[in-house]
């Protein structure tokens, strides 16, 4: 499991997640089970999990956890309340999810996640989406390209790079990683990593419509969610840990307050961090990918 992902902040999130040892966990996003794992090993005899992945990669890790307590669901998370209900659960003790991307991911060249590698521009989490990161530069007008280039990954020139990679594709095509470094190289501002960063996140999110994803989820998440049941959220980058805040806040993705026609405000869950977790400067040490994590907590009223 540690080949193809280190869970971040393991034993912090399976202590907040679970409250009763015979409930009925979901691990969002399987990944390279590590998280799943130590789930397991800390049920009763009645507890059960499920486990969710889009990612036909995440497929061999699941028979390391396979047994009686638990299920593997290969579908994205976005689709909780369909899927749980279909397998006979309308609700359950506590939810987690580890958003963004793999190491495994990231590592393997073939699925173009990373700028390391001169491969196809795809980016799909979910092999079979008919989405991929060639398309949206391909297809995408200049506004378009701005807008998740700037919302994405907060690019300072989102519009020069946008314009340029309109401009530039007709006599270009862009279907691998080299040609599109090739072609945006005039315009990389500051650290040259830490651009292409930004740039890959942004195209990645859209590929895969995270954003929409984890709106999806959280909604779905309140609405399975026993009283009392936790929800543990892992994030990595400002947009998906503001949206995360707002919604353990205010049941909502601005974070206002909303009260009803007798003025009560709903508030669906208690927040249990004030502040997000960090991991430790030790695990940063162990594994450099988990320096951005922050895990934020809350529980269903």
């Amino acid at each position: 499991m540690s080949n193809y992902h280190e869970p971040v902040l393991l034993n912090e999130s399976i202590d907040a997640l679970i409250q009763d040892k015979n409930g009925v966990f979901v691990d969002a996003t399987f990944g390279g089970g590590g998280h799943s794992s130590l789930i397991l090993q800390k049920l009763g005899a009645k507890g059960h999990l499920f486990g969710f992945d889009q990612d036909e990669d995440t497929l061999p890790n699941v028979s390391e956890n396979e047994n009686e307590h638990f299920t593997f669901v290969h579908h994205n998370f976005r689709y909780l309340k369909r899927f749980l209900r279909l397998h006979g659960h309308k609700a359950v003790d506590g939810i987690l999810a580890d958003l963004g991307v793999s190491s495994h991911q990231l590592d393997d060249a073939s699925r173009g996640f990373s700028f390391r590698y001169d491969t196809d521009l795809d980016m799909r989490m979910n092999q079979q989406g008919d989405l991929t990161a060639a398309d949206v530069l391909g297809s995408y007008d200049a506004e378009a390209l701005q807008s998740l280039f700037s919302a994405y990954g907060e690019v300072r020139n989102a519009k020069s790079l946008a314009l340029r990679i309109v401009e530039e594709r007709s006599s270009q095509p862009l279907r691998r990683i080299g040609d599109f470094l090739q072609m945006i190289q005039p315009l990389i501002r500051g650290n040259r990593n830490r651009y292409l960063a930004q740039v890959f996140q942004a195209l990645r999110i859209e590929v895969n419509d995270e954003m929409g994803a984890l709106r999806d989820f959280l909604n779905d998440a309140r609405e399975v969610l026993k009283p009392g049941a936790r929800l543990v959220i892992i994030s990595y980058h400002s947009l998906e840990d503001r949206l995360v805040k707002n919604f353990f806040k205010a049941g909502n993705f601005t974070g206002e307050y909303v009260k009803d026609f007798y003025g009560n405000i709903d508030r669906p869950f208690k927040v249990i961090t004030k502040k997000a977790i960090l991991p430790t400067e030790e695990e940063i040490h162990r594994n450099p990918r988990a320096r951005s994590a922050k895990m934020r907590i809350a529980e269903k009223k």
